[in-house]
């Protein structure tokens, strides 16, 4: 293991945009992929009581921002379309009472779309949500019945059509290839139906299966690494056919179109996460220190307790240069090279050997001015990330 990187000079660390992050644990099925910290409803939803923690939680995060802004927030899950209009609205209110929002924030928020959530879509507008994030994952019915959704193609398609028709005019699709039993020709008929619908975004990625879900313990059969290949290829030339820009791994935009929420991720902003099981990451000037913290998990842990705070622990100096590129190098247009210094507090020049050794193999584009993967290291992320590693 090699020796620390010593102290940066202060003055190079500054504070980045921050971000909100809500987390609302609940859905209606545990869906057999998911490792996310979601809980089957099985009595009554305590959406008053959660809602209640959730306000309470972010109270006790604002010391740690000294007043800042909040530029985006994302109401993740779980299924937050479970919670009614009212208690969207109650938790929006609640947040701009508490804490200073841009006001051009973007607010994003995870629906699924079956017709029960469907009828609340012009609520969750008029509370304040002018991001949709629909959950689709396919248009095939026989692969959602094998993902464990309880929709069908015909919700999905009149779930978008009716979120343009009662006017949000930002929407992503969430959609999966790879599936059970998936041919290229069917994962690439569903990305065609999506572009059909004519969303702002499209966050299209490869089923995995995770530790601690269903699919580990029982294995579904999937498509061979020649079908993966062949999907990802076509798939991605359709997409850019149809004018949608990749900029991520696995996200696609129109122009100007991209979720600034996760941008801000990805380029190693600030984060405040409230809610069961919600991360959070902070910058602290004074004390020249990056920190992360997480929530209890449980939901009635989180609900009971006075602090819900379960854990939490500084980034130490080593470990910045490797968890800056984790997020920044998942760009395709990679971050400016100041960003590194101004986000971690370390000069460029700690890491230009390692720079220059990816440069040289072809991972990093040599540009001293920008820190960006070139196509091949995007196909070879971990090793190219590995170099990072103190």
């Amino acid at each position: 293991m090699s020796a620390p990187y010593p102290a940066a000079p202060q003055a190079t660390l500054e504070l980045p945009p921050l971000s909100l992050y809500i987390h609302i644990p609940w859905c209606v099925r545990k869906c057999p992929y998911c490792d996310f910290n979601s809980h089957a409803v099985k009595d009554d939803l305590p959406q008053q009581r959660y809602i209640d923690a959730l306000l309470r939680d972010l109270e006790q995060e604002l010391p740690g921002v000294q007043g800042r802004t909040i530029e985006t927030i994302f109401i993740g899950g779980g299924t937050p379309s479970l919670f009614d209009a009212e208690g969207i609205d109650q938790i929006l209110k609640g947040v701009a009472a508490l804490t200073p929002l841009a006001a051009d924030a973007e607010i994003t928020m995870e629906a699924n779309p079956g017709t029960f959530e469907q009828e609340r879509f012009a609520g969750f507008m008029a509370a304040g949500v002018n991001r949709l994030s629909i959950g689709i994952q396919s248009f095939h019915d026989q692969h959602l019945q094998a993902l464990g959704r309880i929709h069908s193609r015909d919700n999905a398609i009149h779930a978008v059509e009716k979120a343009r028709k009662i006017g949000f005019k930002r929407i992503n699709l969430d959609l999966m290839h790879g599936l059970p039993d998936q041919t290229p020709a069917q994962a690439l008929a569903d990305l065609q139906q999506a572009i059909d619908l004519q969303p702002q975004h499209i966050s299209w990625y490869q089923l995995t299966i995770e530790p601690n879900t269903e699919f580990y313990s029982r294995p579904p059969e999937l498509p061979e690494d020649e079908s993966l290949w062949a999907i990802q290829e076509q798939g991605q030339a359709l997409l850019a056919s149809a004018g949608f820009q990749q900029y991520e791994i696995s996200a696609y935009s129109q122009p100007g179109e991209q979720a600034r929420h996760n941008l801000n991720y990805w380029q190693f902003g600030d984060y405040i996460g409230i809610g069961a099981g919600a991360h959070g990451k902070l910058t602290y000037l004074q004390q020249e220190r990056i920190s992360r913290r997480w929530k209890q998990r449980q939901p009635k842990a989180y609900m009971d307790a006075l602090n819900p705070v379960s854990g939490e622990q500084p980034i130490e100096t080593a470990e910045r240069p490797f968890e800056f590129m984790m997020n920044a190098l998942r760009l395709l247009e990679g971050v400016p090279a100041g960003l590194y210094s101004q986000r971690t507090g370390l000069p460029v020049s700690q890491i230009q050997s390692q720079l220059d050794a990816m440069r040289r193999k072809g991972l990093l584009v040599d540009d001293s001015a920008r820190l960006a993967p070139t196509p091949q290291g995007h196909l070879f992320l971990n090793d190219l990330l590995e170099q990072f590693l103190d």
